[in-house]
């Protein structure tokens, strides 16, 4: 997914999951700390499962978790169904999603990223990046391109069904 070096991080997640005893995030609050690693794979699945609430949350603290790029589609699939854009900050990386899509991102390495002291995410509201003015002079515009409506041009212009290219 976007480049990022899943496989080489799930194989080595698969090496050490039976030596490592990961946390599970089962319910997610503001802040979720813990002294061991948080499990990706859980805490990815109970973060979408739980979208609908905690996108109230507006932000989000993660505290220590074990490779996090493996977290990173569970937030860009909720994303989607939240129809919300979400940055994620994992330690200097960052990442923008926006309808499942990754907008922007900063991490360019195809290295392993076993774990994630501070991971930071914000749920952001969805804005028009033109304002109502701009919008209005560019409907101007395309009024030129208008045609005039009659009853002749309905019965033998574009849209009358007279061709299959209608």
């Amino acid at each position: 997914m976007f480049g990022l070096p899943g496989v080489k991080n799930i194989n080595q997640y698969f090496k050490i999951y039976n030596v490592e005893n990961f946390e599970d995030i089962n319910v997610f609050s503001r802040s979720n700390i813990s002294k061991k690693h948080y499990c990706p794979i859980i805490a990815g699945v109970n973060f979408f499962d739980q979208s609908s609430t905690i996108h109230d949350f507006n932000q989000l603290e993660i505290n220590n978790l074990a490779f996090p790029l493996l977290f990173i589609p569970f937030v860009s699939r909720t994303s989607e169904i939240l129809g919300k854009r979400i940055f994620l900050k994992m330690d200097n990386k960052e990442f923008l999603f926006n309808f499942n899509q990754s907008i922007y991102s900063n991490y360019l390495s195809g290295d392993i990223v076993e774990k994630s002291e501070k991971i930071n995410l914000q749920f952001l509201e969805n804005k028009n990046s033109f304002s109502e003015n701009e919008w209005s002079e560019l409907y101007k515009i395309s009024e030129n391109t208008f045609v005039e409506e009659s009853e002749e041009l309905k019965q033998k212009a574009a849209g009358a069904g007279l061709t299959d290219n209608d």
